[in-house]
């Protein structure tokens, strides 16, 4: 496997595939990445040769990728919480922070339904 900004690669793939398994790296930025390096999409990577695969490398070094972009992310989800605006709070609770409807879907940021047993009288 090729190893790029840290991340192993699969082999067996589209060049242009392949790089979106980089964090930070989706369909188009790999486009450009490839269109920049001067890399045909339709290679696979095993195909590549070391001299495209460092100039992949650098290419993709131009980018905010992996690590720092991780730490960039959970330093602002941190200032909103500490400022306590209205999305900090919902990040929070563990809830929809873009104005999605909460009383019916939502599940994937709730988590499972807690069921409400009812009392008797």
């Amino acid at each position: 496997m090729a190893r790029i900004v840290g991340v192993d690669i699969p082999n067996d793939k589209r060049v242009v595939v392949s790089l979106t398994y980089i964090y930070g790296v989706g369909l188009s930025t790999a486009k450009k990445v490839l269109k920049a390096a001067n890399v045909s999409e339709d290679t696979r990577v095993k195909n590549l040769t070391d001299d495209e695969l460092t100039r992949i490398r650098t290419e993709v070094a131009k980018f905010k990728i992996e690590g720092d972009l991780r730490r960039d992310t959970t330093n602002d989800i941190k200032r909103l919480l500490d400022i306590g605006c209205y999305r900090g709070q919902r990040h929070r609770r563990g809830l929809p922070v873009r104005g999605q409807n909460t009383r019916n879907n939502a599940r994937t940021r709730k988590g499972p339904r807690k069921t409400v047993t009812n009392k008797k009288k």
